[in-house]
This record gives C-alpha cells, sequence and structure tokens, in this order.
C-alpha cells in the first residue's frame, strides 16, 4: 500500500527553524511530484509548496516564499521542507501528499496523503 508517513514537527519559537520528513514507500517515488499542505485550526487545508518529480523546480505559496524550502531525495524516496523565519501563524498540522499533476496547488489533485504532523510556534 502507498504510504506517506510525516516526522520532525514540534513546539519551537518565532523566528525558529524545523525540517519536516516525509517518507514515502508503496509506489515509485521518483514518478511522483510531490507537496506540501497545512491545516490550522479551524480553517480550511491549504497550499504549501510543490516539488517536481526530478526536484529540478519548485512551486510556493505566497505566504511561505523566501521562508520555506522543499527538497527531496529519490533515493532516500524521502521529501523534505525546511521551514526559516517560523510564526504564529504558521501553526498548523502539516500534510504530506502525492501529486498526479505538476505544479498543482489545489488539494483534490493530490491524491495520496498522510497523517500529518503537528507545527506548533510560540510569540
Amino acid at each position: 500500500q502507498v504510504q506517506l508517513v510525516e516526522s520532525g514537527g514540534g513546539l519551537v519559537q518565532a523566528g525558529g527553524s524545523l525540517r519536516l520528513s516525509c517518507a514515502a514507500s508503496g509506489f515509485t517515488f521518483s514518478s511522483y511530484p510531490m507537496g506540501w499542505f497545512r491545516q490550522a485550526p479551524g480553517k480550511e487545508r491549504e497550499f504549501v509548496a510543490t516539488i517536481t518529480w526530478s526536484g529540478r523546480s519548485t512551486y510556493y505559496a505566497d505566504s511561505v516564499k523566501g521562508r520555506f524550502t522543499i527538497s527531496r531525495d529519490n533515493a532516500k524516496n524521502t521529501v523534505y521542507l525546511q521551514m526559516n523565519s517560523l510564526k504564529p501563524e504558521d501553526t498548523a498540522v502539516y500534510y504530506c501528499a502525492r501529486s498526479s499533476r505538476t505544479y498543482s496547488n489545489k488539494a483534490s489533485d493530490y491524491d495520496y496523503w498522510g497523517q500529518g504532523t503537528q507545527v506548533t510556534v510560540s510569540s
């Protein structure tokens, strides 16, 4: 079965950094674009970043551009989200997902999801 397992979440202070990891299995990882979404309490799920199958191109939401970096290591079947200069507004459950379309920022274009990892940024 397809599995996506996030890790690396936790509690950090504003201005700090955190690196999330997503371990993938059950499919040919290097053939698919991957992405990160997040969902804050009481709000809808929103797009964060996506990366092409090769890792050569990336696309970010305006809210995280310049602060977050998505990357992947196809040899390790892992996608990462490096988060710097964290703000309280970044507090959310972060989800890793497999995409069926390159450059998509729509949740409906992602066909498999991890269970999420909590990121809490204190002020």
